[in-house]
């Protein structure tokens, strides 16, 4: 990925905004394509927003598919394409417990909750190497991207960035459940960015990062 070192204070703020994140690769905008079919389709279900802490299977659990928050459009969108957040999640934590948030008075991973935990896919989608620039510009967010935000009340939210345009900004709509259920909407710029992520892993996942 190009870094921009910028030192000229003037005239940072224009190259910023002028600079290119990464292209999407043909390979990898078949796989965003699937992601996002994958999350449209918990759209059409009707899920009732609970992030109540429940015990769960190990690999591959999951909460009853009539609950979920915005962590779990995002985990259940990968998993049919066969990635588990879950194991990923949890495995890199067992190897590097205090590299992620110390938020929940936790001594060690729980395989039950954190990967359902927005800070703990922050850290691991930035372990793995595919944290991009956040930007205020609509045509640096492509399809099957990952956002993460910040809502009023401290409270962090992800969704992932569709295929679809909005006919009124040409903003990109994003899949979330921001406590309605999965939906599609144009709320891209209506809370604060705090990351951007393109992770879309083929065949191979990328280890993490030390």
């Amino acid at each position: 990925m190009s870094v921009y070192l910028i030192k000229s204070v003037g005239y940072a703020a224009f190259f910023l905004s002028m600079a290119a994140l990464p292209k999407v690769k043909p390979s990898d905008a078949v796989i965003a394509s699937k992601l996002v079919a994958a999350a449209m389709a918990q759209t059409k279900i009707k899920v009732s927003y609970d992030g109540s802490y429940r015990r769960l299977d190990y690999p591959g659990g999951d909460v009853p598919a009539n609950i979920g928050v915005c962590t779990d459009v995002i985990i259940r969108a990968y998993r049919e394409l066969g990635i588990d957040l879950q194991v990923l999640v949890h495995e890199d934590m067992k190897l590097a417990f205090k590299a992620y948030p110390q938020l929940w008075g936790l001594r060690g991973p729980d395989y039950n909750i954190d990967h359902r935990r927005v800070p703990n896919l922050q850290v691991y989608f930035t372990r793995v190497g595919v944290k991009l620039s956040v930007s205020q510009r609509a045509v640096d967010y492509h399809e099957g991207d990952l956002v993460t935000w910040m809502l009023p009340g401290n409270l962090p939210h992800i969704g992932i960035v569709s295929s679809d345009k909005s006919k009124t900004t040409g903003n990109p709509l994003i899949i979330h459940n921001i406590g309605r259920g999965p939906e599609i909407e144009d709320m891209l710029f209506a809370y604060e960015i705090t990351g951007h992520y393109r992770w879309l892993p083929h065949k191979v996942i990328a280890e993490p990062r030390p």
